[in-house]
């Protein structure tokens, strides 16, 4: 009995510092070492200053923005708190939020259908991009608050589309705070301060 209680304690020591301890340093250096903006966060910087991550959604409220999709994670864009709503498609709490969301994108843009992702969270509410889709719905209002023509604000969503990875997986998608930072940058406008959601 003591023997066996001797090669369990010695396993247990061996496996903390081999699975708890070595291999972490390992994966983190080699994540470090050959992908260092991924292991990073994918971090967005401007003026020296972190606004954002090119793969955690934030909520942009004025209209001279791309607006995101809606966020159910806490108080949206949470990441402390990353989930849906868990609601179902007939619970009348997710049916009145989304009547109200697709009342307020409608007077976007009245005489277009609205895309479902700009009424409907995702999965973890965190979502960073939106479908082209939703992207070209949201073209006039953008182009007619910052006074430049339609045909410069869809060709900078032409040029933000990404396409499916490897050609299969996922869904063509618009990275909204890499193109909010365009429009600043090449349609600013208002000279008063740039990127405030």
């Amino acid at each position: 009995m003591k023997k066996n209680f001797l090669i369990a304690v010695l396993m247990t020591i061996a496996t903390t510092i081999l699975l708890g301890i070595i291999y972490p340093l390992l994966i983190t250096g080699l994540a470090q070492l050959l992908f260092p903006e991924k292991a990073n966060g994918q971090l967005i910087q401007k003026d020296g200053q972190t606004i954002g991550s090119r793969i955690i959604g934030q909520p942009f409220v004025s209209d001279k923005y791309f607006h995101s999709r809606p966020s159910a994670a806490g108080n949206g864009y949470d990441a402390s708190n990353s989930s849906g709503s868990n609601l179902g498609p007939t619970n009348r709490k997710l049916l009145d939020r989304m009547r109200n969301d697709l009342g307020a994108v409608q007077a976007d843009n009245p005489a277009m259908s609205v895309p479902v992702d700009l009424v409907t969270a995702s999965a973890s509410g965190l979502d960073p991009d939106i479908t082209p889709a939703a992207a070209f719905f949201q073209v006039p209002r953008i182009a007619r608050v910052r006074s430049v023509a339609e045909d410069q604000v869809r060709a900078l969503v032409d040029r933000h589309i990404e396409q499916r990875q490897f050609g299969i997986l996922g869904e063509p998608r618009v990275n909204v705070l890499e193109i909010n930072l365009e429009l600043d940058q090449r349609f600013p406008g208002n000279k008063q301060a740039k990127l405030n959601p």
